[in-house]
């Protein structure tokens, strides 16, 4: 079964900045982006040029808390790398695709390893529904519907630095 053509991920980008800027409006206090690994890793730090907010967007994986360790082992993406004092932080994690929250509840055992932030905010530019954990986002580009078994990731062109969804249906 095909779905839908997949979301223009560049137009939902947009919607994602348009959204962030309200949110770190609104925020009396500065806000810290801090990008999920890989594809929200290059949503902060396209975001963080985007806004024009001082110094490098952080970087942080989930793979060293996943509950799924032991199958997947330790990923070769990016590893966490915080350019700031976590403690007192209020910190605004961004995401490609939240789908069942495991990511983001992994991701948050590791931001406290490293202190313990004010507030912890969630950005996202596709939320997929299925949730196992009582996780929502803060702010969302938009819901897409994604067919049992299969996965929505986020693709950068290199030379470009464009966005797009790839669709991968999971082998049973």
């Amino acid at each position: 079964m095909t779905p839908d053509p997949l979301p223009d991920a560049e137009a939902l980008y947009a919607e994602l900045v348009r959204g962030v800027k309200q949110l770190l409006a609104a925020s009396p206090d500065p806000v810290t982006l801090v990008g999920i690994t890989s594809g929200g890793a290059w949503l902060g730090e396209r975001l963080q040029r985007d806004l024009g907010l001082p110094g490098p967007a952080g970087v942080i994986s989930s793979s060293m808390h996943r509950d799924d360790f032991a199958q997947r082992g330790l990923a070769s993406s990016a590893q966490t790398v915080l350019p700031f004092d976590v403690n007192g932080a209020h910190v605004l994690l961004v995401d490609d695709v939240l789908h069942t929250g495991r990511t983001l509840r992994a991701v948050i055992n590791e931001l406290y390893d490293y202190g313990r932030p004010a507030s912890v905010r969630l950005a996202v530019l596709v939320d997929r529904g299925g949730r196992e954990l009582p996780i929502e986002p803060n702010v969302c580009a938009a819901r897409v519907e994604v067919p049992s078994g299969s996965s929505l990731e986020l693709a950068r062109d290199e030379a470009s630095g464009r966005l797009s969804f790839v669709l991968e249906t999971k082998e049973a």
